[in-house]
C-alpha cells in the first residue's frame, strides 16, 4: 500500500513538471495559478492532507507580499492549493529530488544563506514582482521550526515591500490531526530528508492543514523591522505561541 501511494505521488510529480515544460511556456499567469492550485490540491490529497481555511480569516489579497510560518515542505502547496503564489525558498530545496526542478518551474525563487549577492539580486526582483501585481510569498524564519515553535523572523526581504509600497499579509499554518493534536509526522526539522519527511507522511494518519489569512498591512513608509515585528507578532497571537525578538 505505502509503494502504490508512493508511486501515485512520483507519477503526479512527473506529470507536474511535464506541464511545466510544455505548457507554462505559452499560457498567462491566470492560467499558471490554475494549474498551480488544481495540481497542488491533488498532491495534497495523495498525501492524505485536507485543507481548511480558519474561520473568520481576512480576505487574501491578490497583490501583496505573503509571508508565513515554516513548518514542513507541505507549507507551499498548502497555500498553493488556495493562493498560488510566487515563493521564495531557500537554495536546498533546489536538490530535492524531482520536487526541486518542480518547484523551480513553477516560479519559486531560490536564495542560499548568507549571500549577500543573492540577496541584492533576489530583492530587485521582488520589488519588480510585487510593482507588476504579483503575489509574493516566503518564510521569514528562514528555516522549518517544529510545532508549537515560532523562531526570530528575519527582516531584510520586508524592505522589498516597503519599496515596491505593497502591503504584507501573514498566514499561520498549523497541521492536526483528527483528534485536534499537533500531528506527528509533519514537523520537517534537524536531519531529516525530504524523502523521509514524505515517508512519514504517507505512513502517517490524516492530516487537516489550516490556514490562517490574517489582516494586511500597508508596508508604504514603514520599516522593514516593525513589518517583520508586526508579522511575527500577529501569527504567534494566530498559533497562540510566545513571540521572540525579530533579527
Amino acid at each position: 500500500m505505502m509503494i502504490f501511494r508512493l508511486a501515485r505521488v512520483v507519477v503526479h510529480v512527473l506529470i507536474g513538471m511535464a506541464i511545466c515544460a510544455t505548457v507554462f511556456p505559452w499560457i498567462g499567469r491566470d492560467r499558471r495559478d490554475g494549474h498551480i492550485r488544481r495540481w497542488s490540491r491533488k498532491l495534497l490529497a495523495m498525501c492524505n492532507v485536507t485543507v481548511e481555511e480558519r474561520a473568520g480569516s481576512a480576505e487574501v489579497l491578490r497583490h501583496a507580499m505573503v509571508v508565513a510560518n515554516h513548518v514542513s515542505w507541505l507549507d507551499i502547496f498548502v497555500i498553493h492549493s488556495l493562493y498560488p503564489s510566487r515563493f521564495v525558498a531557500k537554495a536546498e530545496i533546489r536538490s530535492w529530488p524531482l520536487a526541486g526542478w518542480l518547484a523551480e518551474k513553477a516560479g519559486t525563487v531560490f536564495i542560499s544563506r548568507g549571500s549577500r549577492r543573492d540577496l541584492r539580486h533576489i530583492f530587485k526582483g521582488l520589488v519588480s514582482s510585487l510593482q507588476a501585481g504579483e503575489r509574493v510569498a516566503f518564510f521569514p524564519e528562514g528555516t522549518t521550526a517544529a510545532q508549537g515553535t515560532l523562531l526570530p523572523f528575519h527582516a531584510n526581504l520586508f524592505e522589498a515591500a516597503v519599496d515596491a509600497g505593497a502591503q504584507v499579509q501573514a498566514m499561520a499554518l498549523s497541521y492536526e490531526d483528527e483528534s485536534g493534536a499537533s500531528h506527528p509526522a509533519v514537523d520537517f526539522v534537524g536531519d531529516m530528508s525530504f524523502v523521509e519527511s514524505i515517508l512519514a507522511i504517507l505512513n502517517g494518519p490524516p492530516v487537516i492543514a489550516r490556514l490562517a489569512i490574517l489582516s494586511p498591512i500597508a508596508a508604504a513608509g514603514a520599516h522593514r523591522r516593525d513589518l517583520a515585528d508586526a508579522t511575527h507578532s500577529a501569527i504567534a497571537t494566530a498559533l497562540n505561541i510566545e513571540p521572540c525578538e525579530v533579527n
